[in-house]
């Protein structure tokens, strides 16, 4: 299975390729796209959407899964974060592919087994686990490989689940 997590977001929108085959997960691609403050809000949302676009056509993934968002203090920072992920979920929308959401405690819980996990903790358990030289930076790359992560170990996780029942 081939999963592509995206950690979105108008100015860094991260992304992470992991292929899970045989209980082992691998990573394929990772990265970060970044828009320009100067540039048109629209124009901004277009370049996200068609890196992702041709990210999914190149690797084909069977799912496309995003950090839900964090809505803090900042509303004007929760609405950019929205549009960036709406621009993502329309390029999956048009290419077919499933997407998830994930929250980012899940995910911090799925990689670190804590959901408080630091920025940095999250990097270093993104290596460790796909056996990377280094962590993956920018964090948004991290977070991404994490959302990632968290999607393709959630079937044998509810598996085993089901089984300590």
């Amino acid at each position: 299975m081939k999963v592509l997590g995206i950690d979105p977001g108008t100015a860094a929108c991260g992304y992470g390729i992991v292929h899970a085959s045989g209980g082992r997960l691998k990573a394929v691609e990772f990265g970060w796209w970044q828009t320009s403050a100067r540039e048109r809000p629209e124009l901004r949302l277009k370049q996200i959407h068609d890196a992702l676009a041709e990210l999914i056509e190149r690797h084909e993934p069977e799912a496309v899964v995003l950090e839900e968002s964090f809505v803090g203090a900042d509303a004007r920072t929760a609405l950019s974060v929205g549009q960036a992920r709406g621009a993502a979920l329309v390029a999956c929308a048009a290419a077919g592919v499933f997407c998830a959401e994930y929250p980012p405690a899940s995910v911090k819980h799925a990689v670190c087994g804590y959901g408080r996990a630091e920025k940095e903790q999250v990097q270093r358990m993104v290596k460790a686990i796909l056996g990377l030289p280094e962590p993956p930076k920018p964090h948004h790359a991290s977070d991404a490989l994490a959302v990632a992560i968290c999607h393709a170990l959630a079937p044998p996780l509810a598996a085993l689940a089901g089984s300590a029942r």
